[in-house]
């Protein structure tokens, strides 16, 4: 199952077939969406109490019987739905009204969660709400509900303890820590029958949905609304076989009408045990995954873990990078809004300078919403990139199942400069994504136990010293792994991407599958070396002369029938860019000497010595310009001679070379990105272990 984003552009009238264009398409789904969202709002509030949560919890109607999956049966059968109408004197369907009910229903029902968290923690509440005793952490465990995560109970602490800090009480329940949630401007049309909403499939490309719009704001009858014809584009990730179901309608504040299509395609059936070749990946803060393959050689007791060796990175620190810069000109922005919005307030109406702090608060909430909006777009192209790699490398790799940490286990702490970042990593989406592209290439994903992968030496077991680098032992840091017992010495990541995949396929047997999100994990760690198996390249290059010297053909006797050349090779003309420096010849001067060769295309990042202004006044050392547009080709004045051809370069010339190009290209079309760093995905040929019968892998022979 799978949601793809799809955009409504026009529409036709069905009636009298008057074309509707986008502006006025969006303004007749914003009337519906207003009619909705007014609804759900009422019903939320009205039932915005512990005791309507504690009925909702409990599953079951006045009667008895089990309340029905779809929410707005659920209101129905309970009688919450009947207390909200729409305003006097506007018409609204019943099939309009199950949108707004259906809605509703699934935010109460969101809140039900939270509340059996809230209620959990002050049925516990410790004596130190910063530290929990084992004792207390135990009797947590046992009042949460199955599979709350660490990340729910600190966020729900810190809920509680800023209401206790700031009333000198604890509250009653969830309703009395939150507001009544906001309902979303959005229209849930899987909730409406046939007479309100259809679908169907045109061609491999196009779908067509048939929706009864309102032809104004307010209307006041059934002549107000009239059925639209709307041909949306499908992208190419919905596959030619899936089967589409009822979209959701969204007006977006860029002006773009949002068709959230769902869509379904079987998939594979995939196994949680039984595995033999395995990938392993390690989360990581500078590279974003870093994974190995590992097969499961023997049987009982005698099993063990082997890999070749080689390391499998994603390394998005540009990317990354980026985002921290975003992220702290997001705060920047923020405060600087805040800060004017309350000069204002402080100020009030009469003040000169009170509508001129406004203005500049509101183009600065609309600049913190642009950068909002390139953090969110950057991150989700970055979780499917990441994705997309590593379920290529383990289909190439012939791997059936992919394990990945915790995250449940996995938290920023202390104060070290890193948490920024590691706090910030799109982690629990990129887990999703690989979760949902595996299964659709009927690979497993398992999470195994996150702690102390990086801890103990995957050779020995033994304890590992973190160091800065492989020829800095002496010094500790974080990203070289060496251990002292066996002489391992390999990136920490590395490290840990081997003891992840030795814990998955050793303790395979004891993966617990989830029944009502069918996510798979293990919380049992079972301890087991890793050993390389991969041959010397010595031994496998002298085997492979041997072969070719035993399969090359017979070399004739006697002399030889070509004859030989005469005259030596003529040397050919090298280009500018390969023309080589010589020394200036006696009586040549060296000026003269330097302005024949080429001169560097690369602008220099600091100037070394002095610049001269066009009027001879020499300026400080410092880096060029950054205001003024650059010219193409070097500058005088930097010790670089000015080159003899014009300042804008033919139109069939490149500026960069065909190598670079090369590698840009090639690192676009495996990440979407130019500036990310990934392992190039090689397919596991059964000539390049492990496979099956050979526990030794080999090398890819040559062709």
């Amino acid at each position: 199952m799978a949601t793809a984003p799809c955009t409504a552009f026009r529409g036709v009238v069905e009636g009298n077939g008057e074309r509707v264009g986008g502006r006025l398409l969006l303004e007749r789904v914003s009337f519906l969406t207003g009619l909705c969202q007014d609804l759900t709002r009422q019903l939320v509030a009205s039932r915005w109490d512990e005791g309507s949560l504690e009925v909702l919890a409990a599953g079951v109607d006045g009667q008895g019987e089990s309340l029905p999956s779809k929410g707005w049966m659920a209101l129905r059968r309970l009688g919450w739905a009947q207390a909200v109408v729409p305003a006097a004197g506007v018409y609204v369907s019943d099939r309009v009204r199950r949108a707004a009910e259906e809605y509703a229903a699934r935010m109460l029902r969101l809140a039900v969660h939270r509340r059996t968290l809230v209620a959990a923690i002050l049925a516990t509440w410790p004596a130190d709400a910063r530290r929990r005793t084992e004792a207390e952490w135990t009797a947590l465990r046992a009042a949460l509900p199955t599979g709350a995560s660490n990340a729910e109970i600190r966020n729900r602490t810190r809920q509680v303890s800023a209401c206790l800090r700031e009333y000198g009480r604890l509250p009653v329940g969830l309703c009395e820590l939150e507001d009544p949630p906001e309902a979303a401007g959005l229209v849930l049309l899987a909730a409406m029958d046939r007479q309100q909403v259809t679908l169907e499939r045109v061609d491999g490309v196009t779908a067509r949905l048939r929706v009864k719009l309102p032809l104004c704001a307010v209307p006041v009858s059934a002549r107000d609304w009239a059925w639209h014809v709307i041909d949306i584009r499908l992208p190419g990730t919905v596959a030619a076989d899936a089967v589409l179901h009822t979209p959701t309608l969204r007006p977006t504040r860029g002006g773009r009408i949002a068709v959230d299509l769902p869509h379904s395609h079987p998939a594979p059936t995939t196994t949680a045990s039984g595995h033999r070749v395995a990938i392993g990946f390690d989360w990581g803060v500078n590279t974003l995954l870093t994974g190995t393959v590992g097969r499961l050689t023997g049987h009982g007791p005698d099993r063990r873990v082997v890999t070749d060796g080689r390391p499998l990175v994603f390394d998005a620190t540009a990317v990354s990078g980026k985002l921290h810069r975003l992220r702290a000109h997001r705060e920047h922005l923020a405060a600087k809004r805040d800060h004017c919005q309350q000069l204002a307030d402080g100020l009030g109406a009469p003040h000169r300078t009170w509508a001129e702090l406004l203005d500049k608060a509101t183009v600065l909430e609309v600049e913190h919403q642009r950068v909002c909006a390139r953090i969110r777009h950057l991150n989700q192209a970055l979780v499917w990139s990441a994705a997309r790699w590593a379920v290529d490398q383990a289909t190439a790799l012939g791997a059936r199942v992919i394990y990945l940490e915790d995250l449940a286990t996995l938290e920023a702490r202390g104060r070290r400069r890193g948490n920024a970042r590691l706090s910030g990593q799109v982690r629990g989406a990129l887990a999703a994504a690989i979760r949902h592209l595996a299964t659709k290439a009927g690979i497993a994903m398992v999470t195994v136990p996150a702690r102390g992968t990086s801890a103990r030496c995957p050779a020995c077991l033994h304890p590992l010293g973190h160091h800065p680098a492989p020829d800095r032992l002496a010094e500790r840091g974080w990203t070289w792994a060496h251990c002292t017992r066996c002489g391992l010495s390999m990136n920490r990541d590395h490290a840990a991407a081997r003891r992840i995949v030795a814990r998955g396929l050793l303790a395979q047997a004891d993966t617990v599958t989830e029944r009502a999100t069918g996510t798979r994990t293990i919380r049992t760690t079972v301890e087991g070396t890793v050993r390389p198996v991969r041959r010397n390249k010595k031994t496998t290059r002298s085997l492979r002369r041997a072969r070719q010297a035993s399969t090359a053909p017979a070399r004739p006797h006697g002399p030889k029938t070509t004859p030989g050349k005469g005259h030596p090779t003529a040397g050919r003309p090298l280009g500018p860019h390969r023309r080589r420096h010589t020394p200036p010849r006696a009586g040549q001067h060296a000026a003269t000497s330097a302005a024949a060769v080429k001169a560097s295309r690369r602008l220099p990042d600091v100037r070394t010595v002095p610049a001269t202004t066009p009027t001879g006044v020499v300026q400080r050392p410092a880096g060029h310009d950054i205001q003024t547009p650059a010219h193409p080709g070097p500058v005088s004045g930097h010790g670089v001679p000015t080159p003899a051809h014009p300042e804008t370069p033919p139109a069939g010339r490149r500026r960069l070379s065909r190598g670079t190009c090369r590698r840009r290209t090639h690192a676009a079309e495996r990440t979407g990105f130019h500036h990310l760093h990934a392992t190039e995905v090689h397919t596991l040929t059964p000539r390049f272990g492990p496979h099956v019968g050979d526990r030794r892998p080999r090398r890819a022979r040559k062709a």
